[in-house]
């Protein structure tokens, strides 16, 4: 009724704090591939989201640190790149901190593939040389290709989940620095993934999905089979 005020209790207080503490939470981002739920814990292994964590008391400065970013990565290969991560798998104090690094040496005209992160944005900074890099944008947004050629000191960010690349587009070798929003981001390389998965997708699949005739696929699934055996 018009000119009827009703107190707020601190009963309904208490019940609307609490449905905004349900519309904020939420499930914590996965920190690998997948988890599956058991329920006897006797018969399996048992694994955490992310890893145990040592004692504080015996941690050491080396937990904390890693050298594999001194030193270039061997660069012979199909693509002409090679990539050296820094996460927590090799530095274990990244456990729980949601942050990760990694080196991305090119050789001329060497190419980093489209690849996608499932578990992290990435910022990457050139060290040395030029590199063309872009990224595609999901089917609702239209596929958009953003790219830009980047020097030495450029920076450019590649949104969580959304396949990107690096090319060399210089004469001399190149280096980037790449920083991840995860401990441990995960990486697919598109072409690996679907023309060399283990077992082979149908090519049927593939050929339908492409356009392409089957001795297109069966070409291109022997290329990536060769080059991971």
């Amino acid at each position: 009724m018009k000119g009827v005020h009703f107190p707020v209790t601190a009963a309904a207080l208490s019940v609307l704090a609490f449905a905004t503490l349900l519309a904020s939470a939420s499930d914590p981002d996965p920190l690998q591939d997948f988890c599956v739920a058991i329920n006897n814990t006797d018969s399996a292994a048992v694994f955490v989201n992310g890893k145990f964590c040592k004692d504080p008391k015996l941690a050491s400065a080396n937990d904390f640190f890693s050298d594999k970013l001194r030193y270039p990565g061997n660069t012979l290969n199909p693509v002409g790149s090679i990539v050296t991560a820094a996460n927590v798998d090799n530095i274990p104090g990244l456990n729980t901190l949601g942050i990760s690094f990694a080196r991305v040496d090119f050789a001329p005209n060497g190419l980093n593939p489209p690849h996608t992160h499932p578990r992290a944005t990435e910022i990457l900074i050139v060290v040395e040389g030029s590199l063309y890099v872009g990224f595609v944008t999901s089917n609702g947004d239209g596929n958009r290709l953003f790219t830009k050629v980047l020097y030495k000191g450029d920076v450019f960010v590649f949104p969580i989940g959304l396949i990107h690349f690096q090319l060399n587009v210089g004469k001399t070798n190149a280096l980037a620095i790449a920083g991840l929003s995860s401990q441990n981001p995960g990486v697919i390389t598109i072409a690996n993934a679907v023309f060399g998965s283990n077992p082979p997708i149908n090519p049927d699949v593939l050929a339908k999905a492409f356009q392409v005739d089957d001795n297109v696929v069966d070409y291109l699934q022997k290329q990536f089979w060769y080059n991971n055996s």
